[in-house]
């Protein structure tokens, strides 16, 4: 559903007209049999195709918990709850990912939901994603979907800072008081000079007091509150900050949760100075480097995106896949048994035609079933690069093998390079078989039917030839 098929809107009910009762049953419809396709899914497909049903009924009607619920939950249970979905779920669905900023920005809050939804599709954890749909869910009045996608951001990090204040504010609003003061402590516990935490802490704890009769109101505690609290709210939550590193320079968290935010706004320069100043100050924290280095990698990407002259973006391009092979050296120096960490590595190593040393690296992430196609495929690349031909083609066929049928277009990727590999080699049966596989998957890739007539075109010549060639002389 396009931005242009979103339910119709008035000033009433959060901006939406109230459904149709033929609409409402069709959507009731539509939900059970999503429910009962998502309860006996086992492979990725039937999950996909509840995913599609049950996006459908929240298209239809966003405003409904029980939609949101399963929406979540089935993505989550597709991805074994690893909170972390699809393998480098950042960089897929990019286009909603713009597309949903760009709606934030706008306040166009049914756009946020219509865009969130897709990015989910990948990671159903992303904390990004989810509290900007709990904005928008609370702009338009739907306030469990809003604590919804909140419980699911901190589903994926319980003891994230910024996702924990945001459910405190969300649960307090709706008198929530108990639940609103665990997340205020776990704001506190990880940001432990946090101002607004103490304070938030103070008000409910009073609120709380007030309800069960058990405080006798204080004018002159309730008029400092108020003061304290109006002053607060008049700072963004960049300034208050700001205001904690001018503070504590030396507090390593409070750059941390500024970085954070600048990373959402994707002010990754910002992020990266900030992060460089908190390794120093952590004496070399690792984690602390990690997330600096992705930062210097995201603000590369950036840079690259807003680059338009061919010989200057393909130098930036160049120098961001060196980058990139010293974040995965230093990944791999300090996670050696993980194997994806190996073949993203092998991968850069391929891209800066470091050949040998992505051999190496490969070899070992093959290992890995979840990269086992993946890696023979770039290890046929490897190969064929330096002009090992029986070898490339033999990884080739390994990768063909092994690539699952739902990763197409490493499938096809495989079947391409194979059939072109083996018609190279006049090797006309191997040729044959791997391009017109390719082409019933996809006859469009590429130049796969300009292939396909070479391979007739040669085939006849070869025949041609035989045919000239005179008789073997028999022997006496």
């Amino acid at each position: 559903m396009t931005s242009a098929e979103l339910p119709p809107q008035d000033e009433k009910s959060g901006g939406r007209e109230p459904l149709s009762p033929a609409r409402q049953k069709r959507l009731e419809k539509l939900f059970e049999a999503a429910q009962k396709k998502a309860a006996a899914a086992s492979t990725p497909a039937d999950f996909d195709f509840a995913t599609e049903l049950l996006a459908e009924c929240v298209h239809n009607d966003p405003g409904n918990p029980n939609y949101v619920r399963a929406y979540i939950e089935n993505l989550q249970k597709k991805y074994n709850h690893n909170k972390k979905g699809s393998p480098f779920a950042q960089f897929k669905n990019r286009s909603a990912r713009s597309a949903l900023k760009k709606a934030f920005a706008q306040e166009k809050w049914e756009e946020v939901i219509l865009h969130g939804l897709e990015v989910l599709k990948v990671n159903p954890w992303d904390i990004p994603t989810l509290t900007c749909m709990a904005k928008a869910a609370d702009k338009l009045g739907d306030h469990d979907c809003e604590l919804l996608y909140l419980k699911s951001a901190l589903t994926g990090n319980p003891k994230d800072p910024t996702c924990n204040r945001l459910f405190a504010i969300a649960l307090t609003e709706r008198g929530l008081i108990d639940q609103a003061i665990a997340c205020w402590h776990r704001v506190e516990e990880a940001l432990p000079d946090d101002e607004e935490a103490k304070r938030s802490i103070a008000v409910l704890m009073i609120e709380k007091a007030r309800a069960s009769g058990k405080f006798e109101d204080n004018d002159e505690v309730s008029r400092k509150l108020r003061v304290r609290t109006q002053q607060q709210e008049e700072l963004t939550v960049e300034q208050r900050l700001q205001q904690k590193i001018q503070k504590d320079p030396n507090n390593v968290a409070n750059y941390l949760e500024l970085a954070e935010l600048y990373l959402h706004d994707d002010r990754f320069a910002e992020a990266e100075r900030l992060l460089a100043h908190a390794f120093e100050l952590s004496d070399g924290d690792p984690d602390i480097q990690e997330k600096w280095e992705d930062s210097q990698l995201r603000a590369m990407r950036q840079k690259i995106a807003q680059t338009s002259d061919p010989e200057t973006k393909k130098k930036l391009e160049n120098e961001y896949f060196e980058k990139e092979v010293e974040v995965y050296k230093h990944r791999v120096e300090r996670y050696p048994n993980n194997l994806i960490f190996r073949f993203e590595l092998g991968y850069r190593y391929m891209k800066t035609r470091r050949y040998a040393e992505a051999i190496r690296e490969l070899q070992i992430a093959q290992n890995d079933p979840r990269r086992k196609g993946l890696s023979f495929l770039v290890l046929g690349e490897c190969f064929q690069q330096i002009k090992q031909y029986p070898l490339a083609l033999k990884h080739y066929e390994a990768a063909i093998q092994e690539i699952p049928d739902r990763e197409a277009e490493n499938k096809r990727r495989a079947l391409y390079l194979a059939g072109r590999l083996a018609l190279h080699l006049r090797d006309f049966p191997v040729a044959e078989k791997h391009l017109t596989a390719l082409a019933a998957l996809d006859f469009t890739y590429k130049d796969v039917s300009q292939l396909l007539d070479k391979l007739t075109k040669l085939r006849e010549n070869k025949v041609s030839e035989e045919k000239k060639q005179p008789p073997a002389s028999e022997d006496t």
